[in-house]
């Protein structure tokens, strides 16, 4: 269902030319970071579930925790991207067609790529050096770097507390810039005179605040939790928020709570029933 949902999102926004608009890009880019980052975790849980071999392989626990790492942070900055283009078709109408052209917005999408992907690299690099001789089972049901670094046989707190400064920079960093760019968009939204033009506002970014909520929330909680009996227990449930629910919310949340989003999925219907007919 996350699949077939993010990938309907893509395909409508591809084929119906009024969505070709630097708001559904984003959006577009998101629902394709969506797939990867819930099939990095969701099938190998789904082979667990189902066998009693729930072994995993030492370079494949890397690579998993690797893409998982790298698309999560490509998110968190994706969003704060898309935060962005709200507070300029907001705040800055006018310059909205010069600042957020073709090649910007492409250029973004890449930055935010880029940030997620070198910044899991290091994670990986730093981590994976480390000498292993404990107890190998994480407790977890999916690759996380934090659950491996608990299988060092070695002191690993300079290592974590680098990974938490280098992880949590890029995620804090991309929160306050989404809380910032929201913040200017209320004040423009409230100056506004008429209740209509208020509400069209909030249209606009009342489904990208509920996904930011859901997904910052989630991430910040997981991570800064205090270490507890429970923890484990804690840390399950809300990684499961943020790696499988999220993908699976965001579709609804984002396009199928859209009126132009569902105009375009009216007007493809009835396009296809013409041509059937």
């Amino acid at each position: 269902m996350t699949i077939f949902g993010n990938v309907l999102v893509i395909l409508i926004i591809f084929l119906d030319t009024t969505l070709h608009k630097p708001m559904y890009f984003f959006l577009a880019n998101l629902s394709l970071i969506e797939i990867f980052y819930s099939t990095s975790v969701s099938p190998n849980n789904l082979k667990n579930f189902l066998s009693e071999d729930r072994t995993i392989s030492f370079v494949g626990c890397f690579t998993q925790a690797y893409f998982f790492v790298a698309l999560g942070i490509s998110e968190c900055v994706l969003l704060s991207t898309m935060a962005y283009d709200r507070y300029i078709a907001i705040c800055q109408p006018l310059l909205y067609s010069v600042r957020m052209n073709p090649k910007c917005c492409l250029q973004l999408v890449i930055f935010s790529l880029t940030m997620g992907f070198f910044n899991s690299l290091i994670h990986t690099v730093s981590i994976a050096t480390l000498p292993f001789c404990k107890d190998r089972i994480i407790q977890h049901f999916f690759c996380d770097f934090p659950q491996i670094l608990k299988l060092a046989c070695m002191d690993a707190k300079l290592h974590e507390l680098a990974s938490n400064l280098v992880g949590g920079s890029v995620i804090l960093g991309s929160l306050i810039f989404t809380l910032v760019s929201y913040f200017c968009i209320l004040r423009a939204v409230f100056s506004i005179q008429s209740s209509h033009g208020k509400h069209k506002a909030f249209s606009t970014c009342g489904s990208h605040l509920m996904v930011v909520t859901l997904f910052f929330g989630t991430v910040i909680l997981n991570y800064m939790l205090p270490m507890s009996i429970s923890y484990n227990l804690q840390n399950k449930v809300i990684s499961v928020m943020y790696g499988v629910m999220t993908p699976f919310i965001n579709p609804i949340i984002y396009s199928f709570r859209n009126a132009d989003f569902m105009k375009a999925i009216n007007k493809i219907i009835v396009e296809r029933k013409k041509r059937i007919i």
